[in-house]
């Protein structure tokens, strides 16, 4: 455990695995707004509605509702989408021998998935782009100086949804959005602003971790390319893979909670109301129930005591995982055949460390033709 400016870290597998089921902890709500001196406005308003910042039974009803749409059985009827949305990007850079993945392959693959489950128009996917990048930062400690921008990209994705929400009232297909109308229209109490606060969530959430994270497994090969050719001569290996390098580089480090009553953690007590990051890229990498955990093994043997603590765990636990490691076996499974001698082919530039994060520019190259025999 460690202090920080606002709270106390916890590092270690074992604290961060038995608190992220703690019912003393709860999720972050607006604490991160409020200790920065934000108490109204559309995003205050916006943070009070959203899943990953409710607790209680509304978290549990809301949950109910959408998690039958990210079962592994649900997800797998996406991944005839998932192979073509890959493949097509992939067919469009492979000839070139060189590319920048973030927005040739990262961007755009997990957008018009998402945008297919719930039931927005591909064409659309650069509008949700955008928006992610711009409204994922109310994560950070400097939202004050970007609270404008945010404020109208949520504005911006509102009145989209409002409108996309009324036409599927009046022309209904298969698919989340349609479904989560009906049961608002059965009286299951999701009202209108839930629907909303709840159809911006998962377009926004499903764009971002998995285009950061898909930069981020690229970037694990790229400069570990033993690790790309033993993927390249064993394609069972990519469900591993997928695991492996979620656990080595993760999208997402960290899981806040706040303290609700004290609690007391190796013989210190964290106070009740204190800020708590739960790092799950560090206990990821706990040498104390991983061998090796710095180095990338997708052929490593997992010990059976060990879950991976990426996606969370408790009530908290990410609803996108079945779907977030689809994409990715499908995106692998695609690529290793496809780019031979993968290596980076310049600088990497990083997004901000806060949040989730991963590369915003990612030169890579491969050779254009293949050397297996």
């Amino acid at each position: 455990m460690a202090v920080t400016p606002i709270g106390v870290s916890v590092l270690l597998y074992e604290d961060v695995s038995r608190l992220l089921r703690d019912p003393r902890l709860r999720g972050p709500g607006d604490d991160i707004l409020t200790m920065q001196g934000i108490t109204d406005g559309r995003l205050f308003r916006r943070n009070r509605e959203i899943l990953l910042f409710m607790d209680g039974e509304d978290h549990h009803r809301l949950r109910r509702l959408v998690a039958k749409a990210f079962t592994p059985r649900a997800v797998d009827r996406l991944r005839p989408l998932m192979r073509q949305a890959f493949g097509a990007a992939l067919a469009a850079v492979v000839p070139h021998g060189r590319c920048d993945a973030v927005p040739d392959l990262c961007e755009r693959y997990p957008i018009h998935v998402i945008c297919a489950l719930v039931g927005v128009p591909s064409d659309d996917w650069p509008l949700f782009s955008k928006w992610a990048d711009i409204i994922l930062q109310s994560l950070s400690f400097d939202v004050g100086s970007k609270l404008e921008m945010i404020e109208t990209a949520i504005e911006e994705i509102d009145a989209y949804v409002s409108d996309l929400i009324d036409d599927h009232r009046r022309h209904p297909g298969e698919d989340l959005l349609s479904e989560l109308i009906a049961v608002e229209e059965q009286g299951d109490k999701l009202t209108s602003a839930e629907l909303l606060a709840v159809t911006n969530m998962i377009l926004v959430a499903g764009t971002d971790t998995t285009r950061n994270q898909l930069g981020l497994t690229l970037h694990a090969f790229a400069t570990n390319t033993h690790q790309w050719q033993l993927l390249r001569s064993n394609p069972e290996l990519v469900p591993n893979a997928v695991e492996e390098t979620i656990r080595f580089s993760a999208a997402t480090g960290g899981l806040p909670r706040v303290a609700i009553d004290d609690i007391e953690l190796h013989g210190v007590t964290i106070p009740a109301g204190t800020f708590v990051a739960l790092l799950s890229g560090s206990a990821n990498h706990d040498p104390a129930v991983l061998d090796r955990p710095d180095e990338l093994d997708i052929g490593r043997e997992v010990p059976s005591g060990f879950t991976l603590l990426t996606f969370g765990g408790g009530p908290h636990y990410c609803l996108g995982a079945s779907l977030a490691r689809a994409e990715l076996q499908e995106a692998l499974s695609l690529a290793a055949p496809a780019l031979p001698d993968l290596q980076l082919d310049g600088e990497v530039l990083w997004r901000e460390p806060f949040g989730i994060w991963g590369p915003r520019s990612l030169p890579l190259r491969w050779s254009t033709t293949d050397q297996r025999h």
